[in-house]
């Protein structure tokens, strides 16, 4: 590799790492204030809708990331919604602390919805939304697949979510699953602007954690994790001590994204950018993003 292409690519991983994302839960209020010296401001902090957690966690923990200077973007979990009422209590909360103009619809863990909502699609079309001053409504990206849902219901999934958010006047994010491999990543970005899907995408990757860890967390979310991917990812099954970090992941990706965008690929990935599922921790994402970026300038 030449240095001017070594230039070249740094400066694509530094562009790709500017205005990343990152998750939180309602039990990571200590933890962001921890680590909030080291996030720039305005970065997007999404606030997870577990089922462990209640409804003043959840509110919390948006209005933690707001009075730190940061841009609180609260999950919606479609089938955990008992009622209507329910949701629009949510809302209404979240309204009060300045914490609704981002969301993210999700459908959610449960097989069967606790309410009336038994999708994200359900609730984006309940109109509810907009009566709350939500702006921006993100929404899931899968590509890898989803171990429970057939490709072909995500694609359809995601089609109906962006025109129903288009014909309401809303904006579309959309967030993928976590991911080890650059390659279907890649096809898939561009999978999805074949089918006229504008809207900006945050491609998933964990952040710095422990490698069990993270093979825990890819077998429940059913993402692919053979010998070959994780090697690329920068580790091996045969070897699950210490941590591993998204360093060739974001550098590869990067790449890949610069050569479409220089017309050396089959198209044009539009804009892409970055969300880390803090696994290892909010510190350790951050004062990785730090380093990692610091040596691309």
């Amino acid at each position: 590799m030449t240095k001017s292409t070594q230039a070249i690519n740094r400066a694509a991983s530094h562009q790709l790492m500017k205005d990343f994302s990152l998750e939180m839960t309602g039990k990571d209020i200590p933890a962001l204030l921890e680590a909030r010296t080291l996030i720039p401001l305005g970065t997007r902090i999404n606030v997870t809708f577990l089922g462990n957690e209640d409804l003043e966690m959840r509110v919390a923990a948006a209005r933690s990331a707001r009075e730190m200077g940061f841009v609180p973007v609260p999950h919606i979990s479609a089938r955990r919604l008992e009622s209507t009422q329910g949701l629009r209590e949510f809302l209404g909360r979240l309204q009060d602390v300045d914490a609704t103009q981002h969301i993210l619809a999700v459908g959610g863990d449960p097989a069967r919805p606790e309410g009336p909502y038994s999708d994200s699609l359900s609730v984006i079309r309940s109109g509810v939304l907009q009566e709350f001053g939500v702006r921006e409504v993100g929404i899931g990206g899968y590509p890898e697949g989803h171990p429970d849902i057939p490709t072909e219901i995500l694609w359809r999934a995601l089609e109906d979510k962006s025109a129903a958010l288009q014909e309401q006047g809303l904006d579309t994010v959309i967030f993928t699953q976590f991911a080890f491999d650059t390659a279907p990543v890649a096809e898939w970005i561009e999978a999805v602007r074949a089918k006229g899907i504008t809207a900006p995408i945050r491609v998933g990757t964990p952040g710095p954690a422990g490698i069990k860890r993270l093979l825990g967390f890819a077998r429940r979310f059913g993402v692919g994790a053979n010998a070959m991917i994780v090697k690329k990812y920068g580790f091996s099954l045969t070897n699950l001590v210490g941590v591993a970090g998204p360093d060739n992941f974001v550098n590869d990706l990067a790449a890949v994204l610069a050569d479409h965008s220089a017309g050396r690929g089959p198209g044009l990935p539009g804009q892409v950018g970055l969300h880390f599922y803090t696994f290892g921790g909010l510190s350790e994402t951050a004062n990785w993003a730090r380093r990692f970026t610091a040596g691309q300038e």
